[in-house]
């Protein structure tokens, strides 16, 4: 054979070695067209199609129809079973048999009972083992099931992948057959393939690329698709490339297997189950035929829904994860978004994941698997350090449009200090193929509730002897909540049919919490002497006095000022005919003649225009302006908001220059409740001829800040809501809460980074000081938020059509506030008063005798320090898991009161494990705790065995 000449045209050398392994071009003469060799169809084929996941031992009971290839099936989301009867030519024999099934949907291969292999043709798996070589004496028939869904790999979007679904979408087989399979070629075309792939990646100038190339080049001439013997030859060529080094100092690199599943995204939760059984199952061939091969696995979620439904699958699982070849990863029950979540959410994905870990494969995980997060809370750090973990892996930060993250290895220090070893994988995807709105109020809420079950029950645990702590019922809830918080569920990057599913979670969690509160009422108010009435609960750590309507006789309401102990309960007044009592400081409301309305409660006043907009607060003691001069707060306004191609998931910055204020009439503004405890305005808005808006001003006796009630029915496309407030105040930072604590972000867009963050994410505040005053700005259920100069803007809704087109459209309820105040906003209370705004005051109804005087369980002694959750300890008997973090940016000394019966105090991880230098003295029913900035710590506390406690 002729010797290849010293120099050749890079280009043509590189598309010839391409066309020889082309699945397209030449396959009746190329490698790639020697894959397969003889064929013939199956034996016989027949189906049914239903709208329902059926399991495997209901669906070969159904009445299967003659079918053949070619037949069209669906619509989207319903499911076809195919029965593939085969006959395996006895010529055969000696040969590996495959069985090919091409088909649009997403399928699964039964075999005698048990899932054994996924199969789709957009991800080129499109044929199932059945023997690596005939033998004589093996069965020649056989009978396999093929479970086809009726959606692709990445849903069924109608034009573009992201799209909304198209539900009338139809399916098709294309190819169902038997066929030799060459072994030997498809262990040429991976060389060659990886080859191509080394003089490609490091292109024409490489040496090493030359190198990779040449190799190529000398494959093709020496391999004759049609003679298997001049195999062997090509293959030496590719060893010894591979098997050069590159001397003492080259890398090593592992490579491990790895499925990015969704847990729902563009298909439904159901859908995923499926999803998890078609990869791992083949996960599970690959292990078998591979002792090397090692394949790891996040989201314990996931894992449970295999482990409940395909129980044989699942045993697969634990024994390669018995030989270290199956190795679950990432310590949380699904890979959460890493913005929306509260801090003790993501504590529990760790506890819940965890622990599942734990019981289920004997060992926790050491790393955090969050690959595909929208973005990432500065208290994770400390989170996954006290949980355990000390690595962390992502790489959804490499995809910024405006700046190039400049690591891939380093070390992440959070905002207590705490740090953690960082890696984002070098291809910057979780997708490597190892080639070179409403959708948010349901979380805070739901988040709300199940805090505040927590603590009620862990009360109502102490108080009688009677009640059982709902632990299976709560980490139901837990697990839901979630659940839902996965990162494209409650961030509302999902199709409909997801949403909705969501939606209902939501509605689980706030009707069995709510049963659960009150289950718990009724057993702290067991054996009390006073008459059957309303309970007043307050679950934060702070005593409040605040304006409150409470239910009375007939459904009507009446507003009292009530006070409250910290984490305690009181009763609620007597109902009376008269009117209450007026507070020392009343709220009083004007409307003037031009229609604008003051509301003033000696704290501030609010002075609001004809149409609704502020245009003046005052905090009333130092007479000082809140709102810019000239301007005015309360101002909605309109952007476009259509971005390059991801719609649910991007604002693009260029949707700053379509800002359109949305002006009112005068004369909508009315005056509401007309002062005394509370006082306030309402009017309505045209947002467009599509959308409108009502709005209540409430502000009530003794508050510190202004409410705003607001309802919105939002019937747009491609636009963005916002609410603007500019403020007189002048700062180069503005700071935004986070999980357990807050962090500053500049105003200014001086440098890219800056300008790249024009808008971020926030929890229930954001608050902008100079020296001596501020302005901060709270919310209810909002997390995107900005400020630019001096203007405060917090983010309503937006109108993306995919890949749901009806998100955010409909009626929505939220509440925002705006607090003036002197001093730091840590001095002011800031914190205190965004807490409040989101977890109000509970009014229970006791059906038993309602206590006659307040009881108070916990207090804490700087307000610094907050005490963010009580619960029973997942583990132990009668202890209590206490919740704590620095909340100011300081180091603190504080003491913990309980009246509690508390026999022993340790401190402990956020798994719950104590620690064993951790053991607290207890003092005068005190304990003493230090805390630096921003650090979370966790308590245990052992009560005593005594029957019940009295206040």
């Amino acid at each position: 054979m002729a010797a290849a000449p010293f120099l050749k045209h890079w280009r043509t050398t590189l598309e010839r070695v391409e066309k020889f392994v082309s699945p397209v071009y030449f396959t009746d003469c190329n490698l790639r067209g020697r894959l397969f060799g003889d064929s013939c169809p199956v034996a016989s084929l027949s189906s049914f199609l239903t709208p329902e996941r059926l399991s495997y031992q209901e669906a070969v009971q159904q009445d299967f129809r003659p079918a053949q290839v070619g037949d069209s099936f669906g619509p989207t989301w319903w499911t076809c079973w195919f029965r593939v009867e085969l006959t395996i030519p006895e010529a055969w024999v000696g040969q590996e048999v495959h069985l090919r099934w091409e088909s649009d949907g997403e399928g699964l291969v039964w075999r005698d009972g048990e899932p054994v292999q996924g199969l789709t043709k957009e991800g080129d798996k499109t044929s199932y083992v059945l023997t690596d070589k005939l033998g004589e004496g093996d069965p020649r028939s056989l009978i396999l099931y093929v479970e086809v869904a009726c959606n692709g790999l990445l849903g069924a979007g109608k034009g573009s992948m992201i799209a909304a679904p198209d539900p009338e979408k139809m399916f098709q087989v294309s190819r169902a057959e038997l066929a030799l399979f060459h072994r030997d070629v498809y262990k040429l075309l991976l060389d060659l393939e990886l080859l191509l792939g080394v003089a490609k990646g490091l292109g024409e100038d490489n040496q090493r690329s030359f190198q990779a190339l040449y190799t190529a080049n000398q494959i093709v001439n020496i391999c004759d698709p049609a003679e298997p013997e001049t195999f062997p030859t090509a293959q030496d060529l590719a060893s010894r490339f591979f098997g050069q080094h590159g001397g003492e100092s080259q890398h090593t690199i592992h490579a491990m297997g790895h499925c990015h599943i969704d847990t729902a995204w563009l298909w439904p939760f159901k859908e995923t189950v499926r999803k998890c059984a078609r990869s791992w199952v083949t996960a599970v061939q690959l292990m078998e035929r591979n002792p090397e091969f090692i394949f790891v696995c996040s989201q314990a979620q996931q894992l449970e829904w295999v482990k409940n439904h395909y129980p044989g699958l699942y045993a697969r699982l634990q024994e390669f994860a018995c030989h270290g070849q199956f190795v679950p990863v990432g310590g949380t029950w699904v890979e959460m978004d890493g913005n929306i979540p509260s801090g003790e959410a993501m504590v529990r994905q760790f506890l819940q994941g965890q622990n599942f870990f734990l019981q289920e494969f004997g060992k926790m995980c050491s790393e955090f698997w969050l690959p595909d997060t929208f973005g990432y809370s500065a208290q994770l750090p400390q989170i996954m350090r006290s949980c355990g973990i000390r690595h962390f892996l992502t790489q959804k930060l490499s995809w910024n449009l405006v700046n190039s993250f400049p690591h891939h290895t380093f070390f992440w220090e959070g905002l207590d200090g705490s740090r953690v070893l960082a890696h984002f994988p070098p291809g910057d995807s979780y997708g490597m193929e190892g080639s070179v709105e409403e959708i948010k109020k349901g979380n805070r809420e739901c988040e709300r509730i199940l805090h505040d079950v927590e603590l009620l029950s862990s009360l109502a645990l102490v108080r009688s002897t009677q009640f059982v702590y709902p632990a299976a019922q709560l980490q139901g809830l837990w697990r839901l909540l979630l659940l839902n918080q996965f990162h494209d569920v409650v961030t509302g990057s999902c199709i409909q049919l997801v949403a909705e599913e969501a939606m209902s979670h939501y509605e689980d969690i706030r009707s069995h919490g709510n049963t659960l509160l009150s289950a718990a009422a009724a057993a702290l108010c067991a054996g009390e002497p006073g008459p059957e009435g309303l309970l007043i609960v307050n679950t934060l750590p702070w005593k409040r006095t605040e304006v409150l309507a409470l239910p009375r006789p007939g459904g009507a309401h009446s507003l009292a000022l009530v006070t409250v102990p910290s984490m305690g309960y009181a009763p609620a007044p007597a109902p009376t005919s008269l009117q209450p009592p007026l507070p020392q400081q009343p709220v009083f409301v004007v409307q003037e003649t031009d229609g604008s309305v003051t509301l003033d409660n000696g704290i501030i006043r609010v002075k609001l225009d004809p149409t609704g907009r502020l245009t003046s607060l005052v905090l009333v003691a130092s007479s000082r302006e809140a709102i810019a001069e000239g301007a005015v707060g309360n101002q909605f306004v309109l952007f476009d908001d259509v971005p390059l191609y991801w719609d649910a998931w991007d604002v693009m910055d260029y949707h700053l220059e379509t800002r359109k204020p949305v002006l009112g009439q005068a004369g909508t503004l009315a005056v509401g409740t007309e002062g005394g405890l509370r006082g306030s305005a309402w009017f309505l808005l045209q947002i467009s001829p599509n959308s409108r808006l009502s709005q209540e001003v409430v502000l009530d006796a003794g508050c510190p800040y202004v409410r705003f009630h607001t309802e919105v029915h939002w019937h747009e496309a491609h636009k963005f809501l916002k609410v603007e407030f500019p403020a007189r105040v002048r700062s180069p930072q503005a700071t935004y809460e986070v999980q357990f604590g807050h962090l500053q972000r500049p105003t200014h867009y001086n440098t890219s980074w800056d300008w790249a963050r024009f808008e971020v994410w926030t929890h229930r505040w954001i608050d902008l000081s100079e020296h001596g005053f501020g302005l901060s700005l709270l919310n209810d259920c909002k997390y995107g938020s900005s400020v630019r100069g001096s203007v405060l803007s917090l983010s309503l809704l937006r109108a993306p059509k995919a890949p749901d087109a009806t998100a955010d459209m409909g009626r929505h309820e939220f509440t925002y506030a705006l607090m003036p105040h002197t001093g730091s906003f840590q001095d002011a209370g800031v914190i205190q008063a965004a807490y409040s705004l989101n977890f109000p005051l509970l009014v229970l109804p006791t059906p038993g005798r309602a206590p006659v005087s307040p009881w108070s369980a916990f207090t804490v002694s700087s307000p610094a320090v907050v005490l963010e959750t009580v619960k029973k300890a997942e583990t132990q008997g009668c202890t209590l898991v206490l919740r704590m973090y620095e909340a100011h940016g300081s180091h603190v000394d504080c003491w913990l009161h309980t009246s509690l019966p508390v026999q022993e105090a340790v401190l402990c991880d956020l798994l719950e494990r104590p620690d064993p230098a951790g053991h607290l003295p207890l003092r005068d029913s005190r304990l003493k705790l230090t805390f630096s900035p921003f650090q979370v710590q966790s308590l245990l506390l052992v009560l005593q065995p005594t029957p019940e406690l009295r206040p």
